[in-house]
């Protein structure tokens, strides 16, 4: 596995070793060992989710202000622009972004540590989103930071998608990063 920084030191891209031939490929999606000696981080998984969508569908930029968790997060079928927002106010990156292609072709899979706001675009005709989490989802803590809040300013990547992007009323109610609750 290959470990690739991002403009936010702890956000972290993952690329697994992939072996196909003409019979199709095998890789190896997590293996604890090998994310803790490329990452340093010792994390304990406690819940997977899968979510499919259709294409234009943004779903976020959510986080849970306690029970904060992190995310491992892929790609299995079709392609996502992925984002996440660092909230931990102490943080020299506090408000800034960072977003990578997620797909079924490059296989790649983003760290997202607990503190961040986290979300997605559909860029393909549907994709299926795969990720695990360190904390149990907990709705009561949940908390949404506006996809499009101007001071974050998250350049998603609309001209690939057919008009304005399909959201959820709980995400057309985010909140600023003003006025959002964030980590200390």
């Amino acid at each position: 596995m290959n470990l690739i920084q991002t403009a936010i030191p702890d956000l972290l891209i993952l690329e697994p070793k992939v072996f196909g031939d003409a019979r199709g490929f095998f890789m190896e999606s997590y293996n604890a060992r090998t994310f803790r000696e490329l990452t340093g981080l010792d994390v304990d998984f406690v819940q997977d989710n899968h979510s499919r969508s259709a294409k234009g569908v943004l779903r976020g930029l959510h986080y849970q202000i306690q029970q904060a968790q992190g995310k491992l997060v892929r790609v299995v079928r079709g392609s996502v622009f992925d984002v996440a927002v660092d909230l931990r106010k102490a943080s020299p990156t506090f408000g800034l972004w960072a977003g990578v292609e997620l797909s079924e072709e490059n296989q790649r899979q983003v760290w997202i540590p607990p503190g961040f706001a986290h979300g997605f675009l559909v860029t393909s005709d549907s994709a299926d989103f795969l990720y695990k989490t360190t904390d149990y989802y907990a709705p009561q803590h949940e908390r949404c930071l506006l996809w499009n809040d101007p001071v974050v300013g998250v350049a998603w990547p609309l001209a690939q998608i057919d008009g304005a992007p399909q959201l959820s009323a709980k995400d057309v109610a985010g909140k600023g990063l003003a006025d959002c609750e964030v980590f200390a």
